[in-house]
């Protein structure tokens, strides 16, 4: 027997425990997997038996490269495993880029039928490049929801942390994989039993918060006063069209002079200068995520001057948004 037919043997032995393949691409999310994987030992423990198992693999079989400059070696290569029971995708800021033409030939041959695929980290971004993702929705995280719209129009965006129905379950990134394999375990033994497994990790009332995260509005979610938190949450959901802090105190009940104070006291600098970190801020996404020139980048961010823009940004971030685009593009 080749040394590959033995990994192919070894894989496809059958076992008693739901098993879970975890595809790790270079600089993948380490907290994502982590927080994947402690939430099924947690459920084993939980139980008292093995309930779940789990298998990672690479495109190579070499060990990957994670966000945290671990390399972490790997049970198998891709193409060793021919009939996975459940894939699990983590990769992590390079999912852009990243070469995944060996990827799409195994999912194409495997990820068909009821074989459910999973996106942690920025795995969402993984799969809507292969064409997973075409008439689905998603859950990414909030820093690459823009990009992520230009390119894959097709994709539902969600507004929630992680979605766990169906055959394209996906998790926005950080934590959010231990609310989504929470509710994978809840699917498959209860309700119940995934809020033991959610108190063993100390996590509930964490989970409790992040049932209730939009995570369409992420800055507002950390401001404790009320009329900052909306305010913010109304910049946010205006970059493209910014309205005068004038006008939001007015919409608020309150004058020009209560809001900037309120901004002070919560957020430490004025609302106009926070409303123009958000949009530089989005204009820098953009420059990472999408095929925008510079001209469209500064409109789609309510600059109404590319000059303008391209001052504002280069005293944000001490480089001009050209030298920046093409700073990416080596």
């Amino acid at each position: 027997m080749t040394q590959a037919a033995g990994a192919r043997a070894a894989y496809d032995k059958q076992c008693e425990a739901h098993l879970f393949t975890f595809v790790l691409l270079d600089g993948f999310s380490h907290l994502s997997l982590v927080s994947a994987l402690e939430t099924l030992q947690a459920a084993n423990l939980v139980a008292g038996s093995r309930l779940y198992d789990w298998k990672t693999c690479s495109l190579s079989g070499d060990p990957v490269r994670s966000s945290v400059g671990l390399a972490l070696p790997v049970d198998f290569d891709v193409r060793d495993i021919a009939h996975p029971q459940d894939i699990v995708i983590v990769s992590g800021e390079g999912a852009f880029e990243i070469d995944i033409g060996r990827l799409k030939v195994w999912l194409a041959r495997v990820g068909r039928g009821q074989t459910r695929v999973t996106a942690i980290g920025t795995g969402s971004i993984i799969m809507a490049r292969i064409g997973l993702l075409d008439g689905k929705s998603a859950a990414v995280h909030p820093w690459y929801r823009t990009g992520f719209t230009e390119l894959y129009p097709s994709v539902t965006l969600s507004r929630q942390t992680h979605l766990a129905k169906g055959l394209r379950c996906s998790a926005s990134g950080g934590v959010s994989g231990i609310d989504l394999f929470l509710d994978l375990v809840a699917l498959e033994h209860g309700a119940t039993f995934s809020n033991d497994v959610s108190e063993s990790l100390c996590y509930a009332p964490i989970r409790l918060v992040q049932k209730s995260v939009d995570t369409g509005s992420p800055s507002s979610m950390s401001v404790l006063h009320p009329t900052v938190s909306r305010a913010i949450a109304t910049m946010e959901n205006t970059i493209e069209y910014p309205v005068s802090p004038s006008v939001l105190a007015k919409d608020f009940g309150i004058s020009t002079r209560q809001l900037e104070r309120l901004f002070q006291r919560y957020i430490g600098t004025s609302p106009k200068r926070h409303y123009m970190r958000l949009r530089l801020r989005e204009a820098y996404r953009l420059l990472i995520q999408s095929q925008l020139g510079i001209a469209e980048v500064a409109l789609a961010c309510g600059f109404t001057s590319p000059s303008h823009f391209s001052k504002c940004f280069k005293t944000e971030y001490s480089i001009s948004p050209f030298e920046f685009k093409r700073s990416k593009a080596k």
